[in-house]
């Protein structure tokens, strides 16, 4: 069994936030592997089905940023799925924007999802980390994270969304180098 979760806030004036770059790939994921219709359960909407013959579970946690851990955690609790078969979709602002970096464990670099999910089942399973670059102010990150894509971003981060997707039986093999890879080099034309 496999957890996806795709962070952000939930409401409608979230949606396009760059901190709700978890929520849309789970929305693609849920769409392209044709999963089951979103329903509310553990503190998020919960969709199941199979991917590459694997039974996962993909869920966007209602419960704001900086409580994520709570939904993660009741969902493994219940179902039994060891943290190592996590996959967590997140913003990360120390990436430059459109890049992605894929990893097992590590810090939360002060990203309060991932502290919240760290708190509760430990720091042992996957992070896909979607670049959203760094405001030019310190002051501003809040901000920054709060504030929907541009448009000049917004076809950008569609394409990352999609080569995610595309790459997901890749992440599922735990390949991270090669998942962050080829993400990276699709985009890039190469």
């Amino acid at each position: 069994m496999l957890l996806l979760v795709g962070l952000g806030n939930p409401g409608p004036d979230s949606s396009n936030n760059r901190h709700n770059i978890g929520y849309k790939i789970i929305d693609a994921i849920n769409l392209h592997f044709k999963l089951s219709k979103q329903k509310p359960k553990f503190k998020g909407l919960l969709t199941t089905g199979n991917i590459d013959s694997k039974k996962v579970y993909a869920i966007k946690p209602l419960t704001f940023m900086n409580n994520s851990g709570t939904a993660v955690k009741e969902l493994i609790d219940y179902f039994k799925i060891d943290a190592k078969n996590v996959i967590v979709f997140h913003d990360d602002m120390d990436i430059d924007f459109g890049k992605v970096k894929a990893k097992f464990g590590g810090s939360s670099a002060g990203h309060n999802g991932i502290e919240s999910i760290d708190k509760l089942i430990g720091k042992d399973y996957s992070r896909v980390r979607v670049g959203i670059g760094h405001p030019k102010n310190k002051r501003t990150v809040n901000k920054h994270v709060l504030e929907d894509f541009k448009d000049n971003e917004v076809e950008r981060i569609e394409e990352i969304t999609q080569k995610i997707v595309e790459l997901i039986p890749t992440l599922i093999e735990k390949k991270m180098d090669l998942f962050s890879s080829k993400v990276n080099q699709n985009l890039n034309g190469v």
